[in-house]
């Protein structure tokens, strides 16, 4: 063992903590923290630069596998889960998912490095905006939300997200109520995050032999920053009710920015 194990796991409490809150408190997913931190992690520790940041990635969505049912749970209990819609979006997400995780392997650490910038930067323009789609239209048919669903898993598994940033917007545009967008879109990561992880586990079956990781799964992260956020979103969640989180949103998207232009000059 490492002799600075004990620091790996400190520092992954403090991260695993700091994204199970924020993420219960301003409603974000955690990957906007867990995956530029997660990457920084690695790079410490002397992990192939290439791989760094699609480690990070695979990690977020293997994380997401365990957050996305506590969040479902609560959601469904509020019954603010749309069941038939998860149904008819799932088996487009699933593919998306799988081919998403396998273009995020095949792109240089550079190339998927900017890609995540760019979803961060757009994410806290959202946030720093508070814009909120006006409804204009119903859900399309079949063919639409399968495609839908596609572009949806595509682009949250080489971001290492759970999709809410695309399918709340899209289900609130398409008249479907704002908390049951929320709930819907908390039951959908899951299948984001278990298809992802599975497409990054197959992508990354050749890799070399590296300390602490299978393809490109880092199993320390996974499994300290699973159980701290986990316990640490319902406090989150506690606490924004009883306060205005619209300032502090304002602020994180700052530091949001902040950690897009890292990405970038890195």
């Amino acid at each position: 063992m490492p002799t600075d194990f004990p620091l790996l796991v400190a520092e992954l409490l403090v991260l695993g903590t700091a994204t199970g809150f924020i993420a219960g408190l301003l409603g974000i997913g955690g990957a906007m923290l867990m995956v530029p931190f997660v990457t920084a992690i690695l790079a410490h520790r002397g992990y192939p630069a290439d791989l760094t940041v699609k480690m990070a990635v695979a990690t977020s969505l293997a994380t997401i596998c365990f957050t996305s049912l506590s969040s479902m749970r609560a959601h469904h209990a509020r019954r603010a889960v749309q069941w038939p819609v998860v149904v008819v979006l799932a088996p487009g997400i699933i593919v998306g998912s799988l081919l998403g995780a396998q273009l995020g392997a095949a792109l240089p650490g550079k190339s998927l490095g900017i890609l995540f910038a760019v979803f961060v930067a757009f994410s806290a323009t959202q946030m720093f905006l508070d814009r909120k789609p006006k409804p204009t239209r119903a859900l399309p048919g079949t063919a639409g939300m399968l495609g839908t669903g596609t572009g949806i898993g595509v682009i949250s598994s080489i971001v290492g997200a759970g999709g809410a940033f695309i399918s709340v917007p899209f289900m609130t545009w398409c008249n479907v109520k704002i908390h049951d967008a929320v709930g819907t879109s908390s039951a959908l990561g899951f299948p984001i995050a278990v298809a992802g992880t599975l497409g990054y586990l197959w992508a990354g079956r050749t890799l070399p032999a590296m300390p602490y990781s299978f393809g490109y799964i880092y199993w320390p992260a996974l499994a300290i920053i699973s159980v701290a956020s986990v316990l640490m979103a319902p406090l989150g969640a506690k606490v924004a009710h009883r306060m205005d989180i619209r300032p502090l949103r304002k602020l994180f998207a700052g530091v949001l920015y902040a950690l897009a232009a890292y990405f970038v000059l890195r």
